[in-house]
């Protein structure tokens, strides 16, 4: 099989490239050349924009895919060049996608409008019902203030001539994750401090979560499986974890027995507290893509964390070591960490 695999130079793309090498399939990576990423051997590389996807229609049309996958489609514009480019060229299109889509996120965000959607969510489970997430946010996201992907979703799905499979993935973390989700448990846990302080809502919260090569491998299987073509797949593990439970499988990783102290969040002092609506819930129901691909992760929740962790570990800046001064009163006041 022939596979063009759009952005695939990142975080997660390396991964899927490989395991779709050593299954024998043919993959051409379409990027700009300005990244540094582990490509396997053997694989070809075409140099282009991912926003002028019809300048490099000619060297598409030589590779000639089966199955294009976009790691990186971010906005609507983005959809309707990947089906526009595609549409008679290639088989099938697998879109990468978040649980941001879910109307939960808007909750979370202090958004919502609705009452909270009961959790696991089902791929069936209501929308965001406001587009743009990030639209007037700091968060650092290319193509921020018209990231939508509703709308990629929509775009793709609806697309006459040319089967879609739109994976919507969780909290990845792994090496190379350069958002870093493990640094605001680890780094105190590293610094042997006595306790962490969270507040109930927070520590109650369930958000799912995968190691990386476990969602590159669902992945390469969503673009190798036909049985994929047309469907909407969550992707995570399927254990229901809340994140106090996150921040237990860490300290048994690390060897932290420091305590976990949960407060009402009106007594979290200022300095500690989230703008987030801990009532809006965002595990996903992951059955589907076992049931209909037949999916397995290689790699066990500690055995994720513990390669996370060495790489974290490795990567440590000094310089952002969180000030402590606060929690430190906090604990102060209230006796200790018991």
């Amino acid at each position: 099989m022939k596979i063009l695999a759009i952005g695939a130079t990142g975080f997660l793309g390396p991964h899927i490239v490989r395991m779709l090498m050593e299954k024998g399939h043919e993959v051409a990576i379409f990027h700009r050349g300005q990244t540094e990423a582990d490509l396997p051997g053997g694989a070809e590389e075409i140099l282009g924009d991912r926003n002028a996807l019809s300048e490099s229609l000619q060297a598409f049309r030589r590779f000639a895919p089966d199955a294009v996958l976009d790691v990186i489609p971010y906005t609507e514009r983005h959809a309707l060049d990947l089906v526009e480019t595609f549409r008679g060229l290639a088989g099938r299109l697998v879109v990468l996608s978040s649980c941001d889509v879910y109307r939960n996120f808007a909750g979370v965000n202090g958004n919502a409008t609705a009452p909270p959607d009961p959790i696991p969510l089902r791929e069936t489970a209501p929308l965001r019902e406001t587009f743009y997430p990030y639209r007037g946010s700091e968060l650092e996201l290319d193509c921020r203030e018209d990231y939508e992907k509703i709308l990629v979703e929509r775009t793709v799905l609806t697309a006459a001539d040319l089967p879609a499979t739109v994976l919507r993935l969780p909290m990845v973390y792994g090496p190379g994750d350069k958002h870093h989700r493990l640094l605001p448990y680890l780094i105190p846990m590293v610094d042997k401090r006595p306790a962490i302080v969270i507040s109930k809502g927070h520590a109650g919260w369930h958000w799912s979560r995968s190691y990386s090569e476990n969602i590159a491998a669902a992945i390469a299987l969503a673009v190798t499986n036909p049985s994929a073509a047309g469907e909407i797949f969550n992707v995570g593990d399927t254990r229901l974890q809340s994140e106090k439970d996150w921040m237990a499988e860490i300290a048994k990783v690390v060897g932290w027995t420091g305590k976990i102290v949960t407060v009402d969040d009106p007594e979290l002092p200022e300095a500690l507290r989230h703008p987030y609506d801990w009532n809006y819930e965002l595990a996903t129901d992951n059955q589907k893509i076992r049931e209909i691909l037949g999916f397995e992760e290689a790699f066990s929740l500690q055995a994720g964390i513990e390669q996370t962790v060495e790489w974290e570990l490795e990567m440590a800046d000094e310089a952002k070591r969180p000030n402590y001064d606060a929690e430190d009163a906090f604990l102060s006041r209230r006796g200790g960490s018991d």
